[in-house]
């Protein structure tokens, strides 16, 4: 009855075991749904993996994985003196394990007046442009903390969150190092994002008076995708002749074959599609056949019979979804499961099953 992510525990476990080893100072990311395996599963396995820091994407996660995981917490979302973050109390159990990201030097100055012993990270902004400190701010806040007593301990580093764009990143992070080097921080660590590991090794050979950390969600919790598979059950099956009358909107059975009900829906995620950032022709072409396949009701969906991609007989529905099946096809049983293909961090699934 439900829609479940099943995961080869051991297979699972293995890969985030290498993964950690090959990463010293590995900084495991949990935000959103928790790559679909859900934030305290994340936070849990982070302790069994023995790293000092949890990175989450927002304050209001904290809640998720703070009894979940004992140490460090870093904020990626940055600072501000207004909203969740406030909500903080200074010197709080909480709050002395959270790592603040701080991306502007007026948000520096207010959060050091309200809690003097805050703990954070100073984000110098990259050609993303999604959050940070210009080099002239990075140096400017440099100076402030060094009127302040360079606060060292409480400065944890700087946070470079560099684009998913192919390519490498090397020749943008030596530039950026150079501004971090310029400002004459209290700090000789580096929280970095999307990163190879060649990238990291030749920064690390590079620049050895430095720690590169690296952040890795997607990499960590999905890297072995052979180790996850998601299914759907069957709830209903109508065989159906050309012209019955099915659905919300009253459509027409184009030929015959059979309505097929499922679990998985608009509430799990089930057909609702992130913009992609792919601009090629191709995948240009590509949206305008699923348009013009929309129009007339034919919609592939993600879920797999017979080793096919079945057709959506209507847009998926808040719970569960109509697929058509054609005549001559096997139709599965119902209570069977069937194969579905997600995007992880847009879905939410009813179980996960870790085996």
């Amino acid at each position: 009855m439900s829609l479940t992510l099943t995961v080869d525990g051991p297979r699972w476990r293995e890969h985030l075991r290498a993964y950690t080893d090959a990463h010293p100072g590995l900084v495991p990311v949990a935000k959103g749904n928790g790559y679909g395996l859900t934030l305290g599963r994340l936070a849990r396995r982070a302790t069994w993996l023995g790293v000092d820091t949890l990175a989450v994407g927002t304050y209001d996660e904290l809640g998720e994985v703070a009894n979940r995981f004992e140490g460090s917490l870093l904020v990626l979302t940055p600072w501000r003196p207004f909203g969740t973050p406030l909500d903080l109390a200074p010197g709080s159990p909480l709050t002395r394990r959270v790592i603040h990201t701080v991306s502007r030097v007026e948000d520096l100055r207010a959060l050091l007046d309200r809690d003097p012993a805050s703990r954070f990270v100073l984000e110098r902004t990259t050609s993303m442009l999604r959050h940070g400190l210009s080099a002239r701010d990075l140096r400017e806040a440099g100076a402030l903390l060094a009127e302040r007593g360079g606060l060292a301990g409480q400065l944890a580093g700087v946070a470079l969150h560099l684009p998913l764009a192919q390519g490498s990143h090397l020749g943008e992070v030596r530039r950026l190092m150079t501004d971090v080097v310029a400002a004459d921080l209290a700090t000789t660590t580096v929280w970095v994002s999307h990163l190879s590991d060649a990238e990291l090794a030749a920064l690390t050979a590079q620049y050895p008076d430095y720690t590169f950390r690296p952040r890795a969600g997607t990499g960590l919790w999905l890297g072995d995708r052979s180790a996850l598979s998601v299914t759907a059950t069957v709830l209903d099956a109508h065989p159906v002749e050309r012209g019955d009358v099915f659905g919300y909107r009253g459509r027409s059975v184009p030929k015959p074959g059979t309505i097929l009900v499922v679990s998985g829906g608009t509430a799990h995620g089930i057909g609702l599609e992130a913009p992609s950032g792919d601009l090629s022709m191709k995948a240009r072409a590509a949206t305008l056949a699923r348009g013009g396949l929309d129009a007339v009701g034919f919609v592939r969906s993600p879920f797999s019979i017979g080793g096919k991609q079945r057709l959506f007989a209507e847009p998926p529905h808040m719970q569960a979804s109509m697929l058509f099946v054609p005549s001559g096809a096997t139709v599965p049983a119902v209570g069977e499961s069937v194969d579905v293909r997600v995007r992880y961090t847009a879905t939410t699934f009813d179980r996960v099953v870790v085996t």
